[in-house]
C-alpha cells in the first residue's frame, strides 16, 4: 500500500486530511514542523507528502532539495493556504506533482492524490536506463538534475536547448546527448554560428552550387545534409543573424532547404541540438531573436550549472583531468597536497570547467617530474586572485561609513579555522542580502549568482527565512 505523509502545523488540516486518507484506505503519517518531518523521513519511507508552505520552523520549500537528493524520492503536493506565484514556480522547479491552495476542494485533493500515486507506481516500475557520461563529472545536486533531462532527451527525438556560462560544457553535453540515442552511430556536425559572416553561414548550412556566387568553384554539401539521419548541432545559437534565423524556422519546420544556386529543394531528417551562453529572452525583447525561433529550439530545455554553482564537484573534476594528464603522459597518477583543494576551493571559477581543465594542465607541467602537486604548482595569477579574495575576507571593509556584512568577524585574540570563519561570513553574508533585498528571491538570486537549489540549501543549513 502507498503511504503518505502529511505535513502541517494546522492540527484540523492534519485531521481531515488523515481522515479523507482513511477512507481510501491509505495509510498515513503526520508532521507538525520541518524538524518532525525530517526525523519521519528518515525513519519511514513515504510515497507522497502533502506539504505546507508555512511551516513554524521553516519554508516547506526548503524540504524539496533534500526529497530530491534521495534514490527513491516521493512524490510532492504542496497543500497551502497562502497562494504565492513565487513560491508556486519555486515549488515546480522543485519538482512537486502539484500546487494546491487552501481551502482546495475534496475533489481536487483527491484527484491530485490518485493521480501523483499513480504517476509514482508507475516510475517505480520502470527500469532506470543506464547511460553513458564518459567526461561529464559531477554528483552535486546540480549535476543530478542535469543527468535527469539528459536522460529524457536521450530517449527523444525532440529539439534541445542547452544554455550556461562559456565553459561550463555544452558541447559535452549534447554530444552526450547524441551518444545515448538512437542516433548515437550517425553523424554529430557542429556549427559554429559566432565564426562566419550572413553569407558564408548560409552556404555553409545549406551548401551551394558551383558558380553560385564568386569563389563557388565547385559544388559543395552543405552541413545540414551532412547531417542527415544524425545530429546537427548549432553551438552560439544566439550569434545567429536574423536573416537566417528565419531561414532556420523554415527548415526546423519542414526538414527541407535548398542550396545555393540550387533551383530543387532537398531533405535532411536531422535533429536540432542548440547552445548558448546568452539570455534569449533578452535577445527576443531587444529584437535580436526570433520568438517563433525560440520556442521551436527549446522543446526540452537544459540549463548547466556554473561551476562556482557545484564547488562539491571541484574536486572530482580536479582529480580526473591530473589523471587523465597522467595516463597520457605514462607516469603513475600524482598525489596531491593538503593546500591543493583549499586553493582550488577560494577561486569563482569564471571559465568554469574549461579554466580549470586548462589550471590542472599548467599545475601538471608546473610539477614537472614531482610525486606531489602543490597550491605552489598552480598559476601564479589564480593564487594572486585567491590571495586577494582571503585577504579582503579577514579585513572588513567600510563604506560610507557603513561596514560591510563581514563587520564583527572573529579576527581579533584567538583566530578560529578558515573553514569556521567562512561560514560565519556566508552566513552574515546571507543575512544582510535578506534584509537588503527586502527578501525578494529573484533579486537575491541575481546578486549573489546560486542556484535555486545552492540558495535554498544554504538558508536551510544557517536556519534563515525568507
Amino acid at each position: 500500500m502507498p503511504r503518505i505523509l502529511i505535513v502541517d502545523d494546522d492540527p484540523e488540516i492534519r485531521a481531515t486530511m488523515a481522515s479523507l486518507l482513511r477512507r481510501q484506505q491509505i495509510p498515513s503519517g503526520q508532521a507538525a514542523s520541518l524538524d518532525a518531518a525530517r526525523r519521519t523521513l528518515r525513519s519511514e519511507s513515504f510515497d507522497l507528502l502533502l506539504l505546507d508552505v508555512n511551516l513554524p520552523d521553516g519554508s516547506g520549500l526548503s524540504l524539496l532539495p533534500e526529497l530530491k537528493a534521495q534514490p527513491n524520492p516521493p512524490e510532492v503536493i504542496i497543500l497551502t493556504g497562502k497562494g504565492d506565484p513565487e513560491g508556486a514556480e519555486l515549488a515546480i522547479e522543485g519538482g512537486v506533482w502539484d500546487y494546491l491552495v487552501k481551502p482546495a476542494s475534496i475533489k481536487d485533493i483527491n484527484l491530485s492524490i490518485n493521480r501523483a500515486l499513480k504517476y509514482k507506481e508507475q516510475r517505480d516500475r520502470t527500469t532506470p536506463r543506464t547511460l553513458d557520461l564518459s567526461g561529464m563529472i559531477g554528483s552535486s545536486q546540480a549535476m543530478r538534475e542535469c543527468f535527469e533531462v539528459i536522460a529524457q532527451a536521450a530517449v527523444s527525438d525532440a529539439n534541445v536547448l542547452i544554455t550556461g556560462e562559456t565553459g561550463v560544457g555544452k558541447e559535452l553535453a549534447a554530444r552526450t546527448i547524441h551518444a545515448n540515442s538512437r542516433r548515437a552511430s550517425c553523424p554529430f556536425v557542429v556549427v559554429d554560428c559566432a565564426a562566419m559572416t550572413d553569407t558564408l553561414l548560409e552556404s555553409t548550412l545549406f551548401g551551394h552550387r558551383k558558380g553560385a556566387f564568386t569563389g563557388a568553384l565547385a559544388d559543395r554539401e552543405g552541413l545540414v545534409r551532412q547531417a542527415h539521419t544524425g545530429v546537427l548541432f548549432l553551438d552560439e545559437l544566439g550569434e545567429l543573424p536574423l536573416a537566417m534565423q528565419k531561414s532556420l524556422l523554415r527548415v526546423l519546420q519542414e526538414r527541407r532547404f535548398r542550396p545555393l544556386g540550387e533551383n530543387r529543394e532537398q531533405e535532411s531528417d536531422f535533429r536540432l541540438i542548440a547552445a548558448t551562453n546568452q539570455n534569449l529572452d533578452e535577445l527576443i525583447e531587444s529584437g535580436r531573436f526570433r520568438q517563433d525561433l525560440y520556442f521551436r529550439v527549446k522543446t526540452i530545455k537544459l540549463q548547466l550549472p556554473a561551476l562556482r554553482q557545484r564547488p562539491e564537484d571541484i574536486k572530482p573534476l580536479a582529480t580526473h583531468f591530473i589523471q587523465r594528464l597522467c595516463v597520457a603522459s605514462g607516469i603513475k597518477t600524482k598525489v596531491f597536497g593538503s593546500d591543493f583543494f583549499a586553493a582550488l576551493a577560494d577561486y569563482d571559477w569564471p571559465g568554469n570547467v574549461r579554466e580549470l581543465g586548462n589550471v590542472m594542465e599548467r599545475a601538471f607541467v608546473a610539477s614537472g617530474v614531482e610525486k606531489f602537486l602543490y597550491a605552489m604548482h598552480l598559476p601564479k595569477d589564480l593564487r594572486i586572485k585567491v590571495t586577494r579574495a582571503r585577504l579582503t575576507a579577514d579585513k572588513p571593509e567600510v563604506r560610507d561609513g557603513e561596514p560591510d556584512f563581514l563587520e564583527g568577524a572573529p579576527l581579533e585574540g584567538d583566530l578560529p579555522s578558515l573553514k569556521a570563519f567562512k561560514a560565519a561570513s556566508e552566513h552574515r553574508y546571507l543575512e544582510t542580502l535578506i534584509r537588503k533585498t527586502g527578501g525578494d528571491i529573484p533579486r537575491m538570486l541575481e546578486i549573489s549568482e546560486l542556484s535555486r537549489s545552492h540558495f535554498y540549501a544554504l538558508l536551510k543549513k544557517y536556519e534563515l527565512e525568507v
